[in-house]
């Protein structure tokens, strides 16, 4: 084994080599991939010469596969790969991390480079493990205390005249389900032990307070996630897989690449039901998803 994990930053992402994602792994080197996520919290692989069927064979290499979204349709023919696609509308410009409106959101997100603009089109991923031990100690203790509501069905806040006709069939198939789930503010990794913020766009109200009061106590937390020195930066170049811990981290897609071409295809990891620091479990309120996606143990 030849792998190879060079660090991109302090606090996130490391950039590994020496292994062809193409081919099965064999169980060391699955192993350290593993560990490095783990360390790391997201990956970067060059030059992986992927195409569908090979890149969900990667990801199952780990787990169990979700369908390719709860509501948002596939690629055809290809029921568990995701396209992200500029055409199909821009899901940018929100901080989240996937899919937290479900009971078991995804425990890995991979995403690999397709069609690429020009220029921009960056992906951020933050650290939400920096973020947490970033708290000051009396926000980390109300932290530790609070559950929010995710969903996938809110007010984003864009004005009626600024949605077209397109924007308004994507977000009625994205809230064709309702869902809503209730998750610890602080998750606990099931790997690592190691806490982190698990809020993001979907978080939308803190049980217990009121939404205005919810509004400020999660901005107050996310702005913690969102600092500069928790975020990768990542440029896409072709021919390029990104896989990152959706357990304990949120990624941002840039929308400042003038509506030009840019495709990823994505498959995610099956997860398990998030656990709190009291060893407490989410749950549901409403919405089933069990098309989507089964429980990691």
């Amino acid at each position: 084994m030849s792998l190879e994990i060079t660090k991109i930053t302090a606090n996130i992402g490391a950039r590994v080599s020496g292994v062809d994602i193409s081919r099965p792994l064999d169980t060391e080197t699955a192993a350290a991939v593993r560990e490095a996520l783990n360390t790391h919290k997201a990956l970067v692989f060059d030059d992986v010469n992927l195409d569908d069927d090979s890149h969900q064979a990667f990801v199952r290499t780990f787990g169990e596969v979700t369908t390719a979204h709860p509501t948002v349709s596939s690629i055809d023919g290809v029921p568990n790969v995701l396209p992200v696609d500029s055409e199909r509308g821009r899901a940018a410009n929100h901080w989240h991390t996937d899919v937290t409106f479900v009971l078991n959101p995804p425990q890995a997100t991979t995403l690999r480079s397709i069609t690429l603009p020009p220029y921009g089109g960056e992906t951020l991923i933050a650290s939400s493990a920096a973020a947490y031990r970033q708290l000051p100690e009396p926000l980390r203790r109300l932290a530790d205390t609070l559950w929010a509501e995710h969903t996938n069905d809110y007010d984003y806040a864009v004005p009626d005249e600024e949605i077209d006709e397109q924007q308004a069939a994507q977000r009625a198939q994205f809230t064709a389900i309702k869902y809503r789930t209730v998750h610890p503010v602080v998750r606990v990794h099931p790997l690592t032990g190691e806490r982190g913020l698990y809020i993001g766009g979907f978080a939308q109200r803190v049980v217990g307070l009121s939404p205005s009061e919810s509004r400020r106590v999660l901005d107050l937390l996310q702005a913690y996630v969102t600092r500069p020195e928790n975020i990768l930066r990542h440029r896409w170049s072709p021919n390029q897989l990104v896989i990152f811990d959706n357990r304990i981290t949120q990624h941002y897609a840039i929308d400042n690449y003038d509506g030009l071409p840019r495709r990823l295809h994505r498959v995610t990891l099956a997860g398990d039901v998030p656990v709190g620091i009291e060893g407490k479990e989410s749950y549901s309120i409403e919405g089933d998803a069990s098309h989507y996606t089964s429980v990691a143990a």
